[in-house]
């Protein structure tokens, strides 16, 4: 599927510079781009993807360190000039990991984050930093009962995305992602949660109108 797409938006490619040398080319306007070169990858506009990981991590004054797989949507938006790509993200996991401690299970069973990214790209390669909020809820269970709390934190990371497609990209990432403390009744501690994550996904971006890039 993705070979025979690549062929259509390589004879689009062919047909447009033909046209170009056939007659007088008026400016085309992107609506997404700015500043960016009529041959190069477009990584500006809305984009909705996918993402699957696994994460592993630690609760605050206690050993335990849950760990599993993790999935979920995500969706942003990017500016870019030149090489450099600017962009906000937003992302909903659901999460198995879990570890058991002295009779208490610890879960972190969804997270989520709101992040700016920063990068640069080589035509259809984007490297990138990334930044922002993060939001989730830390679950202790014991023969006493089950408690969960939702905390605000923090998170940060790398990532690198690849154009497939002019609308299709896939990316792996990396994210630190912290949760604040809260106290809990079942353990009588203030417990957090550190996690590492890294995921892999794919996006579909929604550049209507946007150049082709290098065949893509």
């Amino acid at each position: 599927m993705i070979g025979k797409v690549l062929a259509a938006a390589m004879l689009a490619t062919v047909g447009v510079a033909a046209s170009a040398q056939a007659a007088d080319y008026a400016p085309y306007r992107q609506p997404y781009t700015v500043n960016q070169p009529l041959n190069a990858y477009s990584w500006a506009g809305p984009y909705l993807g996918a993402n699957l990981g696994y994460n592993w991590g630690s609760v605050s004054f206690v050993p335990a360190k849950p760990s599993g797989v993790s999935g979920g949507v995500q969706a942003g938006y990017n500016w870019q000039s030149g090489p450099l790509v600017f962009g906000v993200e937003g992302d909903l996991q659901a999460n198995s990991a879990n570890d058991t401690f002295a009779g208490w299970k610890f879960s972190n069973p969804w997270f989520g984050t709101v992040r700016g990214r920063v990068g640069y790209a080589f035509d259809n390669v984007l490297l990138y930093g990334t930044g922002g909020l993060a939001f989730g809820t830390l679950r202790a269970a014991s023969f006493a009962g089950t408690e969960s709390h939702t905390s605000p934190g923090w998170t940060v990371g790398v990532g690198a995305e690849f154009g497939l497609t002019r609308n299709w990209s896939a990316k792996i990432e990396y994210l630190y992602v912290s949760l604040s403390d809260s106290r809990f009744g079942v353990t009588r501690l203030p417990n957090g949660y550190e996690s590492n994550l890294v995921r892999i996904g794919v996006n579909y971006r929604f550049n209507w109108g946007a150049p082709f890039g290098g065949g893509y």
